[in-house]
């Protein structure tokens, strides 16, 4: 019974100590007996330790539910880490020349500006029409 209360006590010790353990910390930790050790709660994440006492030392292990839920978390974290840096490679080994477009791209392009002259002189023609002028054929020497 001694060593249980030693051990209480130097769990809550260890909970409410550190270089930079604040008065909030020792809020943060639940600590409750078991029939076989303590229980931990981290009241900010809901983490649950199981702790015991081993060679007069408190040994403490996270719940089995929590073990795997972080388990599958980090999981998935390095899958979607490594479809990432397989994007990244795509996109670095692309080849491509320095700052040219596609062949595709400049040809979509070409193909607006030509829609877009065109339209232009198309309105510049009916503007000298309306002014009374004939259109411009390019032998003018109008600026």
């Amino acid at each position: 019974m001694r060593i249980e209360i030693l051990a209480a006590a130097a769990f809550g010790a260890i909970m409410t100590a550190g270089g930079t353990a604040s008065a909030q910390d020792g809020e943060r930790y639940w600590v409750e007996k078991s029939q076989d050790g303590y229980v931990r709660m981290d009241r900010q994440t809901g983490e649950m330790s199981y702790c015991n006492q081993r060679d007069g030392r408190l040994v403490c292990r996270l719940a089995a539910d929590d073990r795997r839920a972080l388990q599958d978390e980090i999981a998935r974290l390095q899958d979607e880490v490594a479809a990432i840096e397989e994007r990244l490679a795509s996109l670095e080994n692309r080849p491509r020349e320095e700052g040219l477009p596609s062949e595709d791209e400049f040809e979509k392009t070409m193909g607006y500006m030509e829609r877009f002259f065109r339209r232009f002189m198309g309105i510049v023609k009916e503007f000298e029409r309306d002014l009374g002028g004939e259109p411009d054929d390019g032998t003018s020497q109008k600026t």
